[in-house]
């Protein structure tokens, strides 16, 4: 899941090539990632605890917004953690597979990897989430699993022309709002509190827009029916977040999204398509309005609808390009060195902030008590606390980085 720049490759696997010397990082890239890592390590700063001890302060209340998922549809920088992280998942994948194919290997050999790989970032997924549980549970959302979902098919429509994963993107994002279309809408008199939504729920659409309102769409029909066929303590009813299993069919999008961006990287190499990324994202941004301000389609990203690839894509084509930019073009790289601690070990990263959440905090009211982190005040004592947690997560991370321990799938 890790990208390198490099000279072209072929969509096809090949003889084995002699080269002997492996392509430099995409130092971009890594920083990219390792900025998405540290937005959602940085959870632990605590920014809406702090905004609530000063709620006078615009300028927390603005960083309590975007450390938090919106209700439904709209945007906060949160919200583009996942998206980011998938997108640079499909940025990767150009160049593992042309390392791959310069090993030797061959079509077999590249998806026998590619399955067990899939396999591998589900199954990781569900383990996380059923850390603390009684028996393992079986949930589908997740970032890893959504990706282990799709991401043998995004391997395979790599070896594609370009023309064809186009396509490939083009036939998912419709196919999808096709059937998300075709269910029966929820009517007026639907019981959305027997779906855990309450009845005065502020963000349903009415219209046509309320085939994609939350807990009554196809995706909840499909998952009142898949998990439960799964062991569980207690029926299935409904995810309180509105997440869906079906949403790794649209989150395959965005992995494309980011496939054409890396093969935009390599074929463009050693210059930076700079240009390419802005066009692309103003294309799909504005396409994404079109489709929610028309009525078609809404920005949604807890149930990652076909708008929201788009929209959600648009933005990580401007992510890349402003890293690529300032990095790449201009040269600025020193900077970029804590991010790209992080961004060389993002499933080391994803791991320490998932299994060492309550370790880590726990330990260091154990050993150091409460008083220390209210320094600047009980006001600022979350922002303070997370801040130290934040550091510890970057350190173990840094002792890694010195020591080459790359986690990798």
């Amino acid at each position: 899941m890790h990208a390198t720049l490099t000279a072209n490759v072929t969509h096809a696997p090949a003889a084995p090539r002699t080269e002997a010397t492996a392509p430099p990082r995409n130092i971009a890239v890594d920083a990219y990632r390792g900025f998405v890592m540290l937005l959602m390590m940085g959870e632990v700063l605590q920014f809406a605890k702090v905004a609530a001890n000063y709620p006078n302060s615009i300028f927390w209340r603005i960083l309590a917004y975007n450390q938090t998922h919106v209700e439904w549809a709209g945007l906060g920088l949160h919200d583009m953690i996942q998206p980011s992280f998938t997108f640079l998942v499909g940025v990767a994948m150009p160049y593992s597979i042309a390392s791959r194919i310069r090993k030797g290997q061959s079509f077999g050999e590249i998806m026998l990897h590619t399955l067990w790989r899939s396999v591998l970032l589900a199954a990781l997924g569900i383990f996380l989430r059923s850390t603390g549980s009684t028996q393992t549970n079986f949930t589908f959302e997740d970032t890893l699993t959504q990706i282990g979902l799709g991401y043998t098919f995004a391997v395979l429509i790599s070896f594609c022309k370009a023309k064809w994963q186009w396509a490939a993107i083009g036939a998912i994002l419709f196919g999808y709002w096709l059937a998300w279309a075709l269910y029966p809408a929820p009517g007026a008199d639907f019981n959305y509190p027997a779906v855990g939504v309450p009845m005065n729920w502020p963000y349903n659409f009415t219209g046509f827009l309320s085939h994609w309102n939350k807990n009554s769409n196809l995706g909840q029909a499909f998952d009142v029916w898949f998990l439960n066929v799964l062991p569980r303590p207690s029926r299935f009813l409904f995810n309180g977040g509105g997440y869906l299993t079906l949403s790794f069919i649209p989150t395959l999008g965005t992995m494309l999204l980011g496939l054409r961006a890396g093969e935009w990287f390599r074929e463009a190499a050693p210059k930076i398509p700079i240009k390419k990324f802005l066009i692309a994202g103003a294309i799909l941004f504005a396409a994404s309005l079109v489709l929610h301000f028309g009525g078609i389609n809404p920005i949604v990203k807890r149930i990652w609808t076909p708008a929201w690839v788009l929209f959600s894509g648009g933005i990580c084509f401007f992510f890349l390009a402003a890293f690529s930019w300032v990095i790449d073009v201009k040269g600025y790289r020193k900077w970029a060195f804590p991010l790209l601690v992080v961004g060389m070990n993002s499933i080391a990263a994803y791991l320490i902030d998932h299994l060492f959440g309550d370790f880590i905090p726990t330990n260091l009211h154990i050993n150091l008590g409460y008083q220390i982190f209210n320094i600047f005040g009980t006001g600022l004592e979350p922002f303070v606390f997370g801040a130290c947690v934040l550091t510890i997560y970057w350190l173990i991370l840094y002792w890694m980085y010195q020591r080459k321990i790359f986690l990798r799938i």
